[in-house]
């Protein structure tokens, strides 16, 4: 008996010191892999980061050992999401000025930038976000009355899109714009003979250049706060569109301090005094913070009529906006990153935007290649080019939020026609079989769940309207899924390392309080983020 006893016990040893040690094993879970079969697994192990493994529980915890075990008790399990189009260090430096979101009408931020101007920490009233569409008159507003009430303080109020601001007249005298001021790719409003403070696209640089910055340290202390706030919505990577070689360098500087640990691919904005430097670096990764390639703006935005359309404005005569270059300026960038392993990612929101770059990218790529150059927004295509971005290989890089947000006033600009090939997310992912998706945060709001509910209902968060806008584009769930995770990832050539819950992958994962893809639609918008991972430490 005693001999039996013995070797049950030698037997236990044996299998205990089979087992491999792991820093956290999940069970009892409901994780949607996102692999390549979309499979459900029940339990995943985690060390060093890394993700050992995932299966079932059985299967798990006998190769596996750990201190740190969780029962989720079913609850679902996903990698954790991506935003593939997102500002996070210009809204991070952008905290200290005077939130204008959610506004509706010139009156109420009046009052707000005349409450803000008591404590304001610059001598310059700047604002952002507000958005002339969601008020009574839809119209740019006058900046007399920023004249009447600071005549001798600067003020400057960005809209929603970052496309368009009014500035009052001190602001204007800093910047010596007059009435007879002209600038390429931009507008300075001028009406009956007088400034009215509108300044569109490339204009807004005249005042801009002006504004102090703020410090280092502040900047990296703003770039933990936004951190949280992401980590918070269940976000462990995102591609930063368009910062300078200086904020590169900070996102480098607050990573070596251990501030930052969120997953960064970083695109520089199109400044050609770092393009022979930059491009010879090529591709890098430090830590969790990649350099690979150029944001590039062809065109402005629909809202403040800066998009660069084929035909006329529905609701502005003679007017099709502008590009914000000339053609020659895009095809000397793509013509250099043709040799590099660089990206070039162009912002393009009019249907002349898309075919001026679409084109460009293909007289550079030719047919079919592997380099991910993208199109960034898509909004408004020709139906005679949507087959350009499966022919050149040109990946449409979108924001479900901005169809939802764009819906009620987007057909006064286009009209009918032209309004049925635009936000097309189902039509465009048609052409390559993947499409990555993202929020243009802080043009949109960062809960990338809202994305995920815009995608798929093509409703706002009033579920409007009852049957969906322009619902033929709507996407499915897995496809809405893995373009915020897997198809965003691939975006940026990382889905060898993150975007799915497979061996070998970061261990980056959310567990959410309702399964994304089996509730009822009218409910998607109810989930929230229960816990945040990346690389395999909780975050949140």
């Amino acid at each position: 008996m005693k001999s039996i006893l013995r070797l049950f016990f030698l037997l236990f040893l044996m299998n205990i010191s089979a087992q491999k040690p792991a820093d956290l094993i999940i069970t009892n879970a409901k994780i949607y892999t996102v692999n390549s079969k979309f499979e459900i697994a029940e339990s995943m192990a985690v060390s060093n980061g890394k993700i050992l493994a995932v299966g079932k529980n059985k299967e798990i915890l006998k190769k596996f050992q750990s201190q740190n075990i969780q029962n989720l008790d079913g609850k679902p399990v996903f990698p954790g999401f991506i935003d593939a189009h997102c500002h996070f260090t210009g809204y991070a430096t952008d905290k200290w000025k005077c939130e204008l979101w959610g506004t509706k009408s010139w009156e109420e931020i009046i009052q707000k930038l005349t409450d803000y101007s008591k404590n304001a920490p610059m001598e310059w009233l700047y604002g952002r976000s507000w958005d002339q569409n969601d008020w009574p008159v839809k119209e740019f507003p006058n900046k007399a009355k920023l004249d009447e009430l600071f005549p001798n303080r600067p003020v400057y109020l960005k809209r929603v899109d970052g496309h368009a601001a009014i500035a009052n007249q001190k602001a204007l005298d800093i910047a010596g714009i007059t009435v007879n001021i002209k600038i390429n790719g931009g507008e300075i409003e001028v009406k009956n003979g007088k400034l009215t403070g509108i300044l569109v696209d490339n204009a807004m640089l005249l005042v801009e250049k002006h504004i102090p910055e703020i410090s280092d340290e502040m900047a990296i202390q703003y770039f933990a706060d936004l951190q949280k706030t992401c980590f918070s919505y269940g976000l462990t990577s995102l591609h930063d569109c368009g910062i300078s070689t200086h904020i590169f360098s900070l996102l480098e500087k607050a990573q070596d301090q251990n501030v930052l640990k969120m997953k960064i691919f970083a695109l520089l904005e199109d400044n050609p005094s770092t393009y022979d430097d930059w491009i010879k670096k090529g591709r890098f990764t430090k830590g969790n913070i990649t350099f690979g390639g150029y944001k590039v703006y062809s065109d402005g935005a629909l809202g403040s009529r800066g998009a660069c359309l084929i035909h006329d404005y529905s609701d502005k005569k003679g007017w099709k906006g502008f590009l914000l270059s000339d053609q020659n300026h895009f095809e000397t960038l793509a013509k250099k990153l043709k040799n590099s392993d660089l990206q070039m990612c162009t912002h393009a929101i009019g249907d002349s935007a898309n075919r001026t770059i679409l084109n460009i990218y293909g007289e550079v790529l030719g047919i079919k290649n592997d380099r991910r150059w993208r199109i960034e927004h898509a909004q408004i295509v020709d139906k005679s080019d949507f087959d350009l971005f499966g022919k050149y290989s040109i990946i449409p890089s979108v924001q479900p939020t901005h169809a939802t947000s764009d819906m009620y006033w987007a057909e006064e600009r286009l009209g009918k026609d032209r309004l049925k090939y635009s936000y097309a997310y189902e039509d465009l992912l048609n052409q390559n079989g993947w499409l990555p998706l993202g929020t243009d945060f802080p043009v949109e709001e960062i809960n990338p769940i809202k994305t995920f509910f815009a995608a798929v209902a093509r409703k706002d968060n009033k579920n409007f309207p009852a049957n969906g806008f322009q619902k033929e584009n709507a996407l499915t769930r897995e496809q809405a899924l893995r373009g915020m995770t897997i198809w965003a990832a691939k975006s940026a050539f990382q889905e060898k390392e993150l975007g799915s819950l497979e061996a070998g992958k970061s261990a980056d994962f959310v567990v959410l309080n309702q399964d994304l893809m089996k509730v009822e639609e009218n409910k998607i918008l109810e989930t929230t983020v229960l816990e945040t991972y990346s690389s395999g430490k909780k975050v949140h």
